[in-house]
């Protein structure tokens, strides 16, 4: 007979605690514990699989204890269902301290084990991917760049949102009820296998893309305040190619395929429809990727029922009247069916909606380097498609640090920097020309003075992106490199520069840095107002900046290592041919 898995419930109620325990013994071995402190005796002997926890308790509330239990990382891998009010701002405090889910009095004991079979299953999916042992060495490292990750993405989806004006919030709407439809699949073993095999956190994350390639798209179009004409219809429906272009770009680069995988198949597919009749591909039934069909209905869901130029609000009875007519034509009818049981779930869900509601509790494990690269990318698409202005700086970056690295003025303060860290951080330095229009950014000609007031905006803006991810994150020193870099790299040594008329070393070295190799990569790429220039015409516009421009000292050293700028710049040339 196979060993049961482990429960403890925590309640000061003995009645309630009687009652959880009788219901749960059939499937379960039940520890109960009245309080806080019975809970951490027992945990000193047992692991248990998930503690279900009541909010409110005397002394030690449930809050405490989730608080308590989250810090530790002995404790902190155990998943935690929180009893709770019924009401938003209990559910979101439960959810920000990490439970895995909240569940709101009164409830039935038959809903209560299905949450509780859903999360042990999920929880043990993730145990069979990694040791146990080695999980708890690495899980405290990990904790604060999976924050970043996440942070990262989650600013990244808000920047495509506001290019799209019409659409505010969607895209974390959307986030929201796809997770609660893969809960609703599972609990009724539609599509479970697939959804089991995969790492479900990482693919409600990734569900923040599934409109990624809307960057591409021009703003005259993205930005129409009334219907598309039929030809800027198919320019829209592109968006789903242009996202997984977006995606492939960094394939190669990473071994994250996971990540890339989810965030792919939501980009390209979820306008395929069931029938066939979709776009981009055609796809019909279950040739459709499992996430374009999940994404589809929570897509058309939050669309019909929020307000669009073109179109009212639809209410939620009407909405839900639409999609069940696209079943079996747009959307997957089993699918549909599951919704269709649990659509008071999703309208509920939607009138307790805010904006900075959001699911991101959970944890992502790819790496940074993907992340910083997927908004690298994404920049070279809004900007101009061919240059790679992002790596090739990262190239001179390298050679410029490790050299300075051996200088007995400067050694001392790179040997303080996670430079792997800092040279990430710069693939950021212009995250903020994502707020420019693309008629200015890729203007052929010169700049008019208005225009380049504008330009100039992006320092700022790109200077309130990392503060926003800094909101996110626990370590904020991960994101200092990119502070320094994103706000200061257009400040000039004689003070003339921007945002803020900085001067000398008041100017934060990395932005030093920075702006002499921003200004050689950009010099040796052609731009729309002016051809590119040779290696010899670039080195000797920083020479005649020295002083005004940059900092002098640092302008010596680059002539130090400028040998070593050509050598990647003739590889580049060769590469781009």
């Amino acid at each position: 007979m196979s060993k049961k898995d482990t429960i403890i419930v925590v309640d000061d109620s003995t009645a309630d605690l009687m009652a959880a325990a009788s219901s749960l013994a059939k499937n379960y071995d039940v520890f109960t514990a009245s309080s806080g402190k019975e809970l951490f005796s027992i945990l000193n002997s047992v692991n248990p699989d998930l503690i279900l926890l009541d909010a409110e308790m005397p002394e030690m509330d449930g809050y405490a204890i989730l608080r308590t239990l989250k810090d530790s990382v002995n404790t902190a891998r155990f998943p935690v269902i929180l009893i709770c009010q019924s009401d938003p701002e209990s559910e979101d405090k439960g959810l920000n301290l990490g439970a895995a889910d909240c569940i709101t009095k009164p409830f039935s004991y038959e809903l209560l084990k299905k949450r509780i079979k859903l999360h042990i299953s999920v929880d043990k999916q993730k145990k069979e991917a990694y040791d146990n042992e080695l999980a708890e060495e690495i899980g405290k490292k990990t904790r604060t760049i999976n924050e970043l990750q996440n942070a990262i993405l989650g600013t990244l989806a808000e920047l495509v949102e506001c290019r799209d004006s019409v659409t505010g919030g969607h895209i974390g709407r959307t986030q929201h009820y796809l997770s609660l439809l893969v809960g609703f699949l599972l609990e009724h073993d539609v599509y479970a296998g697939e959804l089991l095999s995969w790492d479900l956190g990482l693919l409600i994350m990734s569900s923040q893309l599934h409109d990624v390639g809307k960057i591409a798209i021009k703003d005259d179009i993205l930005m129409k305040s009334d219907e598309l004409t039929g030809e800027e219809f198919e320019e829209m429906k592109r968006h789903t190619l242009y996202g997984a272009d977006i995606i492939k770009k960094i394939e190669g680069k990473t071994t994250d395929n996971e990540f890339l995988y989810y965030a792919e198949a939501f980009a390209t597919s979820h306008h395929e429809k069931w029938d066939g009749t979709g776009y981009p591909y055609g796809l019909a039934g279950l040739n459709i990727p499992l996430q374009g069909r999940l994404m589809a209905v929570v897509d058309v869901y939050d669309s019909l029922t929020n307000e669009r130029p073109y179109k009212r609000a639809y209410t939620h009875e009407e909405s839900v009247r639409i999609i069940r007519r696209g079943a079996g034509t747009h959307f997957d009818p089993s699918i549909i069916e599951i919704f269709l049981q649990y659509e008071k779930e999703f309208q509920f869900a939607k009138s307790g909606w805010t904006y900075k509601d959001n699911v991101s509790g959970v944890l992502l494990p790819h790496n940074l380097s993907s992340a910083l690269m997927l908004v690298s990318n994404i920049l070279d698409i809004h900007g101009d498609p061919v240059d790679r202005h992002a790596s090739g700086t990262r190239h001179y970056l390298r050679i410029f640090v490790n050299h300075l690295a051996s200088h007995e003025k400067y050694k001392h303060a790179v040997s303080e920097w996670n430079v792997d860290l800092f040279l990430l951080s710069a693939q950021l330095h212009d995250v903020g020309e994502i707020a420019v229009c693309g008629d200015i950014l890729n203007k052929v000609g010169e700049l008019t003075e208005d225009e380049f007031e504008v330009v100039k905006t992006h320092a700022d803006f790109g200077a309130k992106i990392i503060q926003q991810i800094k909101n996110n994150v626990s370590d904020e020193r991960l994101l200092s490199h990119a502070e320094a870099l994103v706000g200061s790299h257009h400040e000039k040594w004689d003070g003339t520069g921007y945002p803020l008329g900085l001067k000398g070393t008041e100017i934060p070295l990395q932005a030093r840095i920075m702006a002499i190799v921003d200004t050689y990569d950009a010099l040796l790429n052609d731009r729309p107002y002016r051809i590119k220039k040779s290696h010899v015409e670039a080195i000797k516009v920083i020479k005649d900046c020295s002083g005004t421009h940059f900092d002098p000292e640092l302008v010596d050293l680059f002539f130090e290592c400028e040998k070593a700028f050509l050598k990647v710049e003739a590889g580049r040339v060769v590469a781009a041919h």
